[in-house]
């Protein structure tokens, strides 16, 4: 499997010297400390594309304890899994047709339950559906020969060494003394592990290795376990085990290494059992999930080592921003935050392409990205002196384009169409809210240009200009001219502000502003090629609407001018900040009318119905209109969604326990911040290695 590999440049545009940061210091003083078992604050570690989360043991002992909170899954990018079809299901059998200018533009919606069209397509919205790989679990035998439960373990203290990768687990089971130490291969999917305690030598501890169902329901960790007859087989070779499971979807190897001899105790369906032998306190294991070629042993040292040095660079590498001379309690809390969302976006979103909302962690909405997400989960990584990851997830564009033109072509636009709710490779579902989405569609061309900032080279121009001609051909014809002579966005159309009905929306004012960015920057594509702008681009940009506004600020959309007056359009994303905060000022952008816009919002938003990542977004319009404690006090807004659990991870709600668009976005703000004099003069903050946004 091919691995993405973190190779960081030194510097980035903006930076200033690189040895002004003390940054293990800076990191380091956001570890995290657990005394007790808390549900919402296990532990991940991961290299982007593999990655487990782990309790208070250090491995995933108590799963049924942290179901309800961030379940302790084991993910990697290329474990996908779908169920046998009844019948050979059809993305056209869930059209709806739109009427739009005339014409009938069809739409792939969810429908009544009990409908062969529902039937359709709940299988293409479940299928595939990302699948946890097998479960790592301590098995402790008490004193009486049962087996302890989490109430029995004692004297917790489990650290999270963030400059290392590395989580430090102690505790005590009926009196005797475990330490753990857990970590992942940066290149491969492994984790190694170094426990020490009597319980080995006494006989028992134990290591439980356990497959789960890969379920196709909307919210899965990974924690339920079929019966049946066939059992796991295992095979001995040098240094360890390799194990294969019976279960569903789990056709990989599972690699067990060890510095010890290890009898299998027990062998079922979903899980077998190991037992070191019992001659030393020390055992160390480690465990790959292969699809392909055997990894050769590693010791546990080694490891250990590599994964350090991998860490270190990251850390010293890329942007960094050290709060430490602000005597203000806010400027802590940022720096928790932004160290907390770089480890985070690191373990779950730095694959080779975008991830979930949930990342490696456990899966929401079966496991699949929305395309409208990775503004949030990447914009940062460029910013933030990261250009590569970026890099490597622009590669699903080309993976999935051949789908995105079919999507065009059944609407009837030239083009390309990018998908919303969709998989590694592309693949097309169905939704009442996301086939009507817009805001996806320019998402290439922001990243590409974010590329070319950091690289303007020849070869940066030609890798994506096939993409950027693609996206920006549906773009322009996409956009209608009216009898007036300009053009309109919509109907069928939801704005990123999920309120509207897509049957008689039009113009959503943010959604303007991107068209005109985007088709913009795509015409100085074609410029930097030397190839004469495109005529119908530049008819589109000197007659697109202009922002929809009323009584001196902007609407939501301008089929809506009761955008302020009707409770329910105050709620869900503010996007129309996204006018002058995600995006720069635009040639019909006011912005004495977007600061009157920002102040209606601030005051008068229904802040309690948002999410993670409105936040950095208002953050970013305070910043862009000049407002420094506007954009602090938005990020730290005290509302239930803006939540930053002590794992860092941003809380949502029960069904969304963490949020990595929220953090993706954290750190883009801070980005916008610390190039734009974005934070209280009197902080002292300093910087380095960060960009200035478009």
């Amino acid at each position: 499997m091919k691995k993405l590999i973190y190779l960081f440049a030194a510097l980035a545009v903006g930076c200033t010297s690189i040895s002004q940061i003390d940054r293990k210091a800076v990191v380091s003083r956001h570890n995290v400390h657990l005394s007790e078992a808390d549900s919402l604050n296990s532990l991940t570690v991961g290299n982007g594309q593999f990655a487990m989360t782990v309790d208070i043991t250090g491995l995933q002992s108590f799963p049924d304890f942290y179901e309800n909170g961030i379940p302790l899954g084991t993910q990697s990018e290329w474990a996908w899994h779908s169920y046998p079809a009844k019948r050979d299901y059809k993305i056209e059998e869930t059209m709806a047709d739109i009427e739009s200018h005339g014409r009938k533009v069809p739409y792939a919606r969810q429908w009544p339950s009990g409908t062969d069209a529902w039937e359709a397509g709940n299988y293409l919205r479940q299928n595939p559906h990302r699948m946890h790989l097998s479960k790592l679990r301590f098995q402790f035998v008490k004193d009486d020969g049962s087996m302890a439960e989490l109430g029995d373990l004692s004297d917790i203290d489990q650290t999270l060494d963030t400059w290392f990768g590395e989580i430090h687990s102690h505790y005590t089971v009926n009196g005797v003394p475990v330490s753990v130490i857990t970590i992942c291969d940066q290149e491969s999917d492994k984790i190694s592990v170094q426990v020490e305690s009597e319980l080995i030598t006494e006989g028992r501890l134990k290591l439980n290795i356990a497959y789960p169902e890969p379920l196709d329901i909307w919210k899965y960790g990974g924690n339920t376990f079929a019966e049946g007859d066939e059992l796991c087989t295992v095979e001995n070779m040098e240094n360890g085990l390799s194990i294969t499971s019976p279960v569903d979807g789990h056709e990989y190897l599972t690699v067990v290494h060890s510095n010890e001899t290890m009898e299998v105790t027990d062998s079922g369906h979903s899980s077998i059992t190991l037992q070191p032998e019992k001659e030393d306190a020390q055992f160390e294991f480690s465990v790959t999930y292969e699809q392909e070629d055997q990894k050769p042993f590693q010791d546990f040292d080694s490891a250990r080592k590599q994964n350090a040095d991998a860490w270190k660079s990251f850390w010293e590498n890329g942007g960094m921003i050290d709060f430490s001379a602000a005597n203000d309690d806010r400027a802590k809390e940022l720096e928790r935050r932004m160290v907390l969302s770089m480890y985070l976006t690191k373990v779950n979103c730095g694959g080779s392409s975008f991830p979930q909302e949930t990342g490696l962690t456990y899966n929401s909405w079966y496991g699949k990205p929305h395309m409208e997400m990775p503004w949030w989960h990447s914009t940062h990584w460029p910013l933030w002196g990261r250009v590569e990851v970026l890099e490597e997830q622009m590669t699903w564009y080309k993976r999935a384009q051949d789908g995105a033109r079919k999507i065009a072509e059944r609407q009837g636009f030239s083009g390309v169409r990018w998908q919303k709710m969709t998989d590694n490779v592309g693949g097309e579902t169905v939704s009442s809210v996301g086939s009507y989405l817009l805001w996806n569609q320019p998402h290439p061309i922001w990243f590409a240009e974010l590329i070319y900032q950091q690289k303007s080279t020849e070869e940066v121009l030609n890798a994506y200009a096939e993409i950027i001609e693609n996206t920006a051909e549906f773009m322009g014809d996409f956009a209608w001219k009216d009898s007036t002579g300009r053009y309109i966005l919509g109907p069928g159309v939801i704005p990123a502000q999920e309120r509207f009905n897509p049957q008689d929306t039009y113009n959503p004012t943010y959604e303007l502003a991107y068209w005109r960015w985007a088709l913009e920057t795509a015409q100085q594509w074609r410029e930097r090629r030397g190839e004469p702008r495109n005529d119908k681009w530049d008819e589109v940009l000197k007659n697109l609407s202009d922002l929809p506004q009323k009584d001196g600020v902007y609407l939501a959309t301008e089929s809506t001018p009761d955008s302020y007056t009707t409770e329910v359009f105050m709620t869900d994303h503010p996007s129309v900040l996204g006018t002058y905060g995600m995006l720069p000022e635009t040639s019909d952008l006011d912005k004495t009318v977007m600061r009157a816009t920002f102040d209606k919002i601030w005051t008068d938003w229904q802040w309690h119905d948002t999410w993670g990542w409105d936040f950095p977004m208002t953050a970013m319009t305070a910043t862009r209109l000049g407002l420094p404690e506007k954009a602090v006090d938005a990020l730290l807004m005290p509302i239930k969604t803006n939540i930053y659990l002590k794992n860092g991870h941003n809380f949502q709600d029960q069904r969304l326990t963490l949020y990595l668009p929220g953090n993706g976005g954290f750190l883009t703000a801070l980005a916008l911040m610390a190039t734009s004099d974005g934070f209280p003069p009197e902080w002292n903050v300093q910087s380095e290695g960060i960009s200035q946004m478009p």
